[in-house]
């Protein structure tokens, strides 16, 4: 009881600047400080969605591209920073006008109006900038993982400047930059197709130009597994995306400063929360039914799944529905990753399944629970920008292919890409010696035989 007290008492002596600030300051002030914030813890939670990308790719990886991963990810959240900055916003938002693509230049905050007193632009310049990057960020996050394990670095960095600079922001003009696609009245509350999709349609041509890791598909159609190094680390990353898909949706009600701001932020997380809930266990569900077992990575990808398929229209579905929503989204990633295999389209960590499928159907989905919406201006909106993302993507890899090479040698795929592409392990203590050959068949899903191989620790002299 007493620790209670101290709590309860604790608590109001921090809100006691607040409330005496409320009292000072004008509403339309008020408004303009919270929606900023706003836009910024949202944003700051939507860039700790890097790490989770970065620790769920870590862990779905083999041991000996681990540093890459981690790399990769830090690097590509980089140049998404200095190119939205360079060419990206300016192309997603200025000057748009129902048209085609923003204009070139430099972004510069503009805040002489607020700083005058005037509070109507609703929110600092910065802070929308800030958290309009790191969707950019995330989209580029989505291909690392798809194309991971046998990709050149300093030509999947190249890519990600173009995809990052040039075709996100483009394409998110349309919409969200009140282009010609908003003009129709197509709706992605928060980028199941402006962010996912996007990535996926990236991965997906990058995956199929760049071609299968050695040993994925064997003769007769046979699927070899390639185990990931860290379960537990892959959950990690997947309880951080998780968390930072309230800033992606909830922060995508762009405001905070009256109630029904608040109100509709509420709603948005919950119902982010609960589609998340239905696409895992839906998918766990499916699994056993169909394997006999329950896999741990499609637990985890059902879960993103959700996450994925609800962004569209997470504001208007009732819980029930936002639940469903999700759980038709981990069905059909758990019968997307073996369609992809069936392909031959190696996809390390299932970002097709999850961000490019998942990223259709739930924008799809948003006719059913918005009445604003048509299923025809959906179907237009993600034909149009899947159309511009594969023409794009492929040109981009292509060129990368033709000049620089976008694949590493069979040899520092054999090794590695931490030894053969920087040269650091992320487990020097340990070193994984192949046998070659297939083993006995895994008792996991579909019983592909699985990899024969032995970690032991090095000996320090």
């Amino acid at each position: 009881m007493k620790k209670s007290c101290i709590a309860l008492t604790t608590g109001l002596l921090l809100m006691l600047p607040a409330l005496a600030l409320a009292e000072d300051v004008p509403v339309s002030e008020m408004s303009y400080i919270l929606n900023t914030f706003s836009f910024l813890i949202m944003g700051v939670l939507v860039m700790w969605m890097a790490a989770g990308f970065g620790m769920l790719e870590s862990g779905l990886v083999r041991s000996k591209n681990v540093a890459t991963i981690c790399l990769k990810n830090i690097s590509l959240f980089g140049i998404a920073g200095i190119l939205f900055y360079l060419t990206g916003y300016n192309l997603m938002y200025a000057g748009v006008d129902g048209g085609y693509i923003g204009s070139f230049g430099l972004w510069a905050a503009d805040d002489a109006a607020a700083l005058a007193g005037d509070y109507s632009g609703n929110y600092a310049a910065a802070s929308d900038w800030f958290f309009q990057m790191v969707f950019c960020g995330a989209a580029c996050s989505v291909v690392s993982g798809c194309v991971a394990e046998r990709i050149k670095i300093w030509s999947f960095l190249a890519f990600c400047v173009v995809l990052t600079g040039f075709i996100y922001p483009i394409q998110g003009s349309w919409v969200w930059g009140g282009g010609w696609l908003s003009e129709m009245g197509f709706v992605d509350f928060a980028g199941s197709t402006l962010v996912h999709s996007v990535g996926g349609w990236a991965a997906l041509t990058g995956a199929i130009i760049l071609g299968a890791r050695k040993g994925k598909y064997g003769k007769g159609g046979r699927i070899n597994p390639m185990p990931g190094s860290n379960i537990p680390l892959a959950t990690l990353g997947t309880f951080i995306l998780w968390m930072g898909w309230y800033g992606f949706n909830g922060g995508s009600v762009l405001a905070l400063g009256d109630a029904a701001s608040a109100i509709s932020m509420s709603n948005v997380m919950v119902n982010t929360n609960l589609a998340a809930c239905g696409g895992m266990i839906a998918a766990m569900i499916l699994v056993q039914i169909l394997y006999k077992k329950v896999d741990v990575t499609m637990a985890l990808n059902g879960a993103l799944a959700g996450l994925v398929a609800i962004t569209a229209g997470p504001d208007t579905p009732s819980l029930g529905a936002a639940t469903l929503i999700g759980a038709i989204g981990g069905v059909l990633v758990v019968l997307a990753v073996p369609f992809f295999d069936k392909l031959k389209i190696d996809d390390v960590v299932g970002a097709l399944s999850v961000h490019l499928v998942c990223g259709i159907w739930g924008t799809m989905a948003v006719p059913f629970t918005n009445s604003e919406a048509s299923f025809m201006t959906q179907f237009i909106g993600v034909a149009a920008i899947g159309a511009f993302v594969v023409i794009s993507t492929s040109i981009v890899w292509l060129l990368l292919k033709v000049s620089v090479g976008i694949r590493c040698s069979e040899e520092d795929e054999y090794r590695g890409l931490d030894v053969s592409e920087i040269g650091m392990e992320a487990y020097p203590d340990f070193q994984t010696v192949h046998l070659g050959g297939m083993g006995a068949p895994a008792p996991g899903i579909g019983d592909y035989p699985a990899t024969a191989r032995v970690t032991k620790p090095v000996t320090q002299n």
